[in-house]
């Protein structure tokens, strides 16, 4: 299957969508910028209640019939684009797939070798957001605003989330099973150097998941990899860049600021402002994410890089190792209390955090809701510092692919650090209401992993999809499940080039990811809760239909709390959903005759732990026989902390082939 990089079969058509578009966008930005001058956020209320001048009426008062005389007169060039435009949409492709130009910072071949799918499994962390990337008036519904902005604040926390470098930090006590918010989000900052992402060896081996891929910002790092293995002596495969943390039980103490400064090769804080790949300065901020102390969204605040972060960095000189272990064994303490998160069902198999960062090493990333174009080109840019291939433009526009005329696209993003073999889109030809104004469906991906000595391709299939967002619409989504279930199969078996006598490819995982618009533990979405592609694909937070597990919560945050101090930083927000009254407070719940529509304050005791409609959910059904894939890891994120109104969530798939492990 060829992968559409231009959305144009050829450059004339493009030049003549360029040309329609440039008529229609004065028409269509002075509508945004007039609609947005009357739908205020919280954050604007806030910052104009101490304006006793009434600037902001003023200023709309003189520029609203300035917007309206300019918007009658685009509105003939509109037209005239608008009429170009249209038929131009049904030769327009479905998506468009970019490739990291630069070949010097490009990695994605390079980790097709990491893995043979001989000895030891291999782990793949997905991760999954609504961004809320409307056009800015529509975006102020829910509350957020400045979209080009956010687009760009988005993209940047994504990949410095991703491309540090793991640590894991386990408590060694028979008494305390917790594990902190660092287990496998907290990371090491990169500050150059040929020993940037250095190994250190300061603690017990676990058996799982401890591959670091390397910074992934746009370096192949390869090389690096193997002086540090030279330099640090010979780690176990797959470890070479990941710093286990053990903190046993005595009393070791704090370390004080000096010390902490000498594990990180640092004099004093002033060294954490860091530049980005860009050569942007890391701590710019969007007009309605104000930083303060102890936002570590950007993992470049104070806050974060002391408490958050566990950051150890190794200079060109020689360094005791036993120095580092001492000073990397201090009490769990040293941690805010809010960022651990407690297993308290010691039966579970596996970890579960609320953490204020995207997890180290990310591999896919599935959004929603990037409709804007502007603002998906910003995010793209982005994004490309982190991940080589990236899908984005989703979807089908005017009367082309759909029954009704579709205004905007999918919203559907997707972007890899392992190359895309295949790809596919179908729209949801049901959509109701506002809905069915953009063309909402479903986009199915091949990628691949790796390769066995026998040149055999490792494979992996990954979904994205968002569904019905109007409530009551229950049958319009269970029809939007059954076809998201048949799409998928016929994606597979039409990208398949194996047989079960002589297979050539070997299946790894299958996952899909996205906003399905329904909770677990409402009333209302009993027949959501019960659908079929339940039995086929599991949900690592669901115990039944109608039950979460109980360290399950909500992705869907209350739009008028997000500029609240408790919740405006990833921190802030972090510990307010990790204690029962926050998530009250902040997040939103089923509706019930009994409770009032208000979040704020509800006391009341309420069914599971708010609504979560984004979910991340995989099969072992279709994969390679002699493979075993569990979950290993799974978090809901808080970096995006005043930057959108959902939670993203991640999960880490541990792919076992059955061998021991060495």
């Amino acid at each position: 299957m060829v992968l559409y990089t231009s959305p144009f079969p050829n450059s004339f058509l493009s030049v003549l969508h360029s040309f329609s578009w440039g008529l229609i966008f004065p028409c269509y930005w002075l509508a945004d910028r007039l609609v947005a001058s009357f739908v205020p956020t919280t954050y604007e209320k806030r910052q104009r209640a101490d304006d006793p001048c009434y600037f902001h009426a003023l200023c709309i008062i003189i520029t609203t019939p300035i917007y309206l005389a300019l918007l009658v007169a685009s509105l003939p060039f509109a037209l005239i684009g608008f009429l170009l435009w249209s038929p131009l949409q049904s030769a327009r492709r479905p998506y468009i797939y970019s490739r990291l130009e630069d070949k010097s910072h490009a990695n994605g071949a390079a980790l097709l070798t990491e893995w043979k799918a001989a000895g030891a499994g291999k782990s793949f962390c997905f991760g999954s957001a609504n961004v809320c990337l409307l056009p800015d008036s529509l975006a102020r519904f829910n509350n957020v605003f400045n979209t080009q902005a956010r687009a760009k604040e988005i993209g940047r926390r994504i990949r410095n989330g991703a491309s540090r470098p793991q640590i894991k930090i386990y408590i060694d006590s028979p008494t305390n099973t917790s594990i902190s918010a660092a287990s496998f989000s907290s990371l090491v900052s990169p500050q150059g150097g040929d020993n940037t992402n250095r190994a250190v060896n300061v603690g017990m081996k676990r058996t799982t998941s401890l591959e670091y891929k390397g910074d992934n910002s746009g370096s192949n790092n390869s090389e690096d990899a193997r002086e540090d293995k030279a330099g640090v002596g010979e780690p176990n495969e797959g470890e070479e860049n990941s710093c286990i943390v053990r903190i046993n039980g005595e009393e070791n103490g704090l370390m004080s600021d000096a010390e902490a400064d000498a594990v990180n090769g640092q004099p004093n804080a002033s060294g954490l402002a860091e530049q980005s790949p860009d050569g942007e300065a890391e701590n710019s901020k969007t007009p309605n994410h104000k930083q303060k102390e102890g936002d570590s969204g950007s993992l470049d605040s104070y806050t974060a890089s002391r408490e958050s972060l566990v950051k150890v960095r190794i200079g060109d000189g020689t360094v005791d190792q036993s120095t580092v272990n001492n000073k990397l064994l201090y009490k769990a303490s040293i941690m805010k209390k809010t960022s651990v998160r407690k297993k308290k069902h010691t039966d579970e198999t596996f970890d579960h955090e609320i953490s204020a960062f995207f997890p180290a090493n990310l591999d896919f990333l599935c959004l929603q809701e990037v409709f804007d174009k502007r603002a998906a080109e910003k995010l793209k840019e982005q994004l490309h510092h982190y991940f080589e291939y990236i899908v984005y433009d989703v979807g089908v526009y005017s009367c082309h692919g759909c029954c009704s005329f579709k205004f905007v696209n999918s919203g559907l993003l997707f972007a890899s650090r392992y190359p895309v073999m295949d790809a596919a889109y179908h729209c949801y030809p049901n959509g109701r209401g506002t809905d069915s104004l953009a063309s909402k469906g479903a986009l199915f991906l091949k990628v691949q992993v790796g390769s066995t000595p026998q040149d055999q391709r490792i494979v992996g299939y990954v979904s994205c999809t968002h569904l019905q967002a109007l409530a009551g619409d229950t049958t319009v989504r269970c029809e939007q499940l059954d076809m998201l279930q048949d799409w998928l199969s016929e994606f597979r078996k039409s990208t398949s080039s194996s047989s079960t006598a002589n297979p050539e490819e070997l299946v790894a995982f299958d996952v899909i990811c996205g906003d399905l618009n329904f909770d677990n533990c409402s009333s209302e979405d009993k027949l959501e809760q019960q659908h079929s592609l339940f039995t086929h694909y599991k949900d690592p937070c669901r115990i039944g239909p109608g039950e979460d597990k109980p360290w399950a919560i909500g992705t869907l945050l209350d739009p008028e709390g997000l500029y609240d101090e408790e919740v405006c930083t990833p921190d802030n927000l972090q510990k307010a959903l990790e204690s029962e009254e926050g998530r009250k407070g902040y997040l939103v719940y089923p509706t019930s005759k009994n409770h009032s529509s208000s979040q704020k304050g509800r006391k009341a005791s309420l069914k599971g732990n708010g609504r979560r409609i984004d979910y991340m959910l995989y099969t072992e059904e279709g994969l390679y026989l002699e493979w075993k894939v569990e979950v290993e890891e799974f978090s809901f994120i808080t970096q995006l902390a005043g930057l959108t109104d959902h939670l993203p969530v991640a999960m880490r798939l541990m792919v076992s082939t059955g061998e021991d492990d060495p």
